[in-house]
C-alpha cells in the first residue's frame, strides 16, 4: 500500500476506469471492437475531458479549468496575446 502522492498510488486511474465502466461500458452492448473503440474515444475526448465536471478541479471540466488558469496566468503576469 502506498501513501498519497506516491508514484505507486493509482487512485486516479482507478477512479477514471470506474467512471468509464459505470457510465459507458456497463450500459452499452458493442457489436464490434471498432464500435467499442469509437465509443470509448468519444467518451474520453468529448464527455470526460470537455463536459464532465471534476470535483478535484472545483467542479469544472478540464477544458474550463485550463481556460480559467490561462486567464489567471495572463492577468497575473500581464501577458499580452500576440496576433
Amino acid at each position: 500500500m502506498s501513501s498519497k502522492g506516491n508514484c505507486y498510488d493509482n487512485a486516479v486511474s482507478e477512479s477514471f476506469f470506474h467512471t468509464l465502466k459505470t457510465e459507458l461500458i456497463y450500459h452499452t452492448i458493442f457489436e464490434t471492437k471498432a464500435q467499442a473503440r469509437m465509443a470509448i474515444f468519444s467518451f474520453i475526448e468529448i464527455w470526460y475531458n470537455r463536459k464532465r465536471l471534476h470535483s478535484y478541479l472545483g467542479y469544472l471540466s478540464p477544458v474550463e479549468f485550463e481556460h480559467k488558469m490561462l486567464q489567471f496566468v495572463n492577468k497575473e503576469f500581464d501577458i499580452k496575446k500576440v496576433s
